[in-house]
């Protein structure tokens, strides 16, 4: 079982000096051989000052002596981190993105009625189109990458195959249900560099669970898979989604609770959103009052002492927020591929800018750049699912995301908001 410990007080100090210290070290070189100018590179070092001060809410955990600062963050000391880190030393054009999201197969055993992907109908794109992307990706300087399904060891051979197409520039994370996980195949992704498995548990109810996944050994499956991955020495985390009334009826102390018991690394806390089987679903708003709540009760999990042993919480609703990162999709931070090829902003927003089994990935990629420069303090996916879900009925699409076509609607009219004080001020410092 992986050993993991939550660094807090003088120690979480300490770790900020070294980490900012390394990374220092790790760059200076660059100014050494003149590949950047001193201006450059004092700005550099502002721009990292900047960013990980924007971290500092998040509780800092290390897993096999690696800590995570932020989810999509690869952990300390890493080569992956330090391939995060050259975002910021980017100047002369967009800073690139460091984090994707892949499906390798839309197959699953299960039907959860929110599932983002409940409407993407099609055939997996071929294996080694896809693994070319990827090792295009890692060049372009992916430093995260979260691998998916539908479920991705229903398929696992596919799974193996982007896996080891990935170097240790990048930290690979995978999304499961548990269904197809083996501790002989957990053995050996571990030599894949795949650092971490991450399993939804929206419910902590056993019924409830089941009942929400559509199968009666759901829980079952989940449960023997965890422990499995300890076993494996594999470290865990889990995703959970809930809904506004789950952080009044004690059901989020309910799954910290169970997070602890099962020994998971980190919570990933999602924000619930009108896309996939929820596009068009009324009353999932969350007002400023909820917001604030939500916000107090994870920083007390992330911050007080009490809850020093439980995982750590990274939470959407505070990432996304205008005062951290705001809406980072389009490749600012990170984008997504579905199991088909469709190259989209993000998992939540249903629209395609393309797909590489019919245009270069390239010319895409581009393509959906230029309608993202900046991080912005408007969360599309929330404000434009109802026109998404306009435009999906009235042409009877037969999946989701809607095609470049009729994403074309969306995004040549839409506004972004403003940029948020995290992308304004990286892109002062030039």
């Amino acid at each position: 079982m992986q050993k993991i410990d939550n660094i807090t007080g003088f120690h979480r100090y300490i770790f900020n000096l070294k980490l900012k210290i390394h990374v220092f070290l790790s760059f200076l070189p660059e100014l050494f051989r003149g590949r950047i100018t001193l201006k450059r590179f004092i700005l550099f070092v502002k721009r990292m000052l900047f960013f990980l001060s924007k971290l500092q809410h998040n509780k800092f955990i290390r897993i096999g002596g690696k800590t995570k600062i932020d989810l999509y963050i690869p952990g300390y000391p890493s080569k992956a981190f330090l391939t995060a880190c050259k975002k910021f030393i980017q100047f002369d054009d967009k800073m690139p993105c460091t984090t994707v999201l892949i499906s390798v197969t839309s197959a699953c055993m299960y039907n959860c009625s929110h599932c983002y992907q409940k409407h993407d109908k099609g055939k997996d794109i071929q294996i080694d189109l896809l693994t070319d992307v990827v090792k295009n990706l890692q060049n372009m300087g992916i430093a995260f990458f979260n691998i998916e399904g539908g479920e991705p060891f229903l398929v696992y051979e596919r799974l193996k195959k982007v896996c080891t197409s990935i170097d240790e520039r990048s930290e690979i994370w995978i999304n499961s249900t548990g269904v197809g996980i083996t501790k002989e195949r957990l053995l050996e992704l571990k030599k894949m560099n795949v650092t971490a498995i991450m399993f939804s548990m929206h419910n902590s109810n056993q019924g409830i669970f089941n009942k929400f996944m559509g199968s009666d050994s759901a829980w079952e499956t989940f449960e023997s898979s965890v422990h499995m991955c300890h076993e494996a020495d594999m470290a865990v985390a889990i995703n959970t989604c809930l809904l506004k009334e789950d952080f009044y009826n004690n059901q989020f102390e309910k799954i910290m609770e169970k997070a602890k018991e099962l020994n998971v690394s980190l919570v990933q806390l999602i924000k619930p959103k009108p896309t996939g089987g929820w596009l068009g679903k009324e009353n999932l708003e969350f007002t400023k009052d909820d917001i604030k709540y939500i916000k107090s009760k994870v920083w007390q999990y992330n911050s007080k002492k009490e809850f020093e042993k439980y995982p750590s919480i990274f939470a959407q609703i505070i990432e996304e927020s205008e005062d951290v990162f705001g809406c980072t999709a389009g490749g600012i931070d990170r984008f997504y591929i579905n199991a088909k090829g469709d190259v989209q902003p993000c998992e939540f927003l249903n629209i395609s800018f393309g797909n590489i089994s019919e245009e270069c990935f390239e010319l895409i990629y581009n393509k959906m750049r230029n309608c993202f420069d900046w991080g912005g303090d408007c969360n599309l996916c929330e404000k434009y699912s109802k026109d998404i879900y306009k435009l999906y009925k009235k042409h009877n699409s037969a999946s989701l995301p809607l095609s470049p076509v009729l994403s074309k609607q969306i995004y040549t009219s839409w506004n972004r908001g403003n940029k948020t004080e995290l992308y304004e001020k990286l892109e002062k410092l030039q």
